[in-house]
């Protein structure tokens, strides 16, 4: 297998590029390398050219090569556009598959990232990266997920209703989440039928309204969506559950305690005295005897 074949099996986002020499410094591994199109599309109309403005030097993080950091110092040309429409008279080169505009990094390398990012989140997922080579920082892959696009939004069969506190004690909105993927699908700013009704109008294919127990969604599921079933959630059931039973315990809990028994008196004995206690015991004793023998 040559070295073409070998680079081709192991990376085969390098497939359009031909790479001139790979070396490393410390932990890194740095592949130089460039395109092999002679020509490019221009990114704001379309159109292929092939006259080469400059060149000059990218740059790009890539993932991880035998635990070691990958870096890829691309040769980039920059192209005249060749159509007079177009606002643009010169663009970059960019490399199908493996770089995109204003990027610093691999299209590989950020789909891995965002990967991490969606997986564990900010601290968590940097050092996980870190220990796999592909250092970035917990801001950094905050950024990514904002970044990402909206998912297409899918037909709901099995729709959660219930409301949500935008200012707690003030303001309250409706929370709407698909419960076979356990994932929100929209917060209606208001707590309303109407609102209700809106929405299941507008997204036809609700087959089951999994809703609080509040008069105004099940208005709104009715109107909205006559024929999907109406279901109490399990919390909502469990909760009113307890709810009963906690007034049912506190009405009858007179019934259910048995009177408390009368304690008997018991003689308590006495403590014997001490010797001072007798000392004067017998001296009260002996001056009542002699006052009742003066008397007689």
């Amino acid at each position: 297998m040559s070295v073409a074949e070998l680079i081709a099996v192991l990376f085969p986002h390098f497939g359009a590029l031909h790479v001139e020499r790979v070396w490393v410094t410390g932990r890194t591994v740095r592949i130089h390398a460039r395109g092999r199109k002679p020509a490019a599309v221009c990114s704001g109309c379309g159109a292929v050219s092939t006259r080469v403005h400059s060149r000059y030097e990218r740059k790009i993080s890539d993932t991880a090569i035998a635990g070691q950091q990958a870096v890829l110092h691309l040769g980039v040309r920059r192209f005249f556009c060749v159509s007079a429409d177009c606002g643009k008279r010169t663009f970059a080169e960019q490399i199908d598959g493996l770089t995109f505009r204003h990027g610093r990094c691999t299209l590989l390398l950020r789909r891995a990232r965002e990967a991490i990012a969606l997986a564990l989140g900010g601290r968590a997922g940097a050092r996980l990266t870190e220990v796999q080579a592909i250092g970035i920082g917990k801001d950094a892959l905050l950024r990514l997920i904002r970044a990402l696009p909206e998912p297409e939004p899918k037909t709901v069969r099995v729709l959660g209703v219930d409301d949500f506190a935008l200012k707690r004690g003030h303001n309250y909105g409706t929370i709407l989440i698909d419960m076979e993927s356990r994932r929100p699908v929209e917060v209606l700013p208001e707590r309303s039928a109407e609102a209700l009704a809106d929405w299941l109008l507008a997204h036809p294919g609700v087959d089951v309204i999994c809703r609080d127990r509040a008069s105004c969604y099940s208005e709104g599921a009715s109107r909205g969506a006559p024929a999907a079933e109406q279901v109490a959630d399990r919390w909502h059931l469990w909760h009113n559950l307890s709810l009963a039973t906690e007034r049912l315990v506190a009405r009858l809990r007179s019934q259910w305690i048995p009177p408390v028994p009368e304690k008997k008196a018991t003689a308590v004995p006495g403590k014997a005295e001490g010797i001072r206690a007798q000392k004067v015991r017998e001296r009260c004793r002996r001056s009542r005897n002699s006052a009742l023998s003066l008397i007689l």
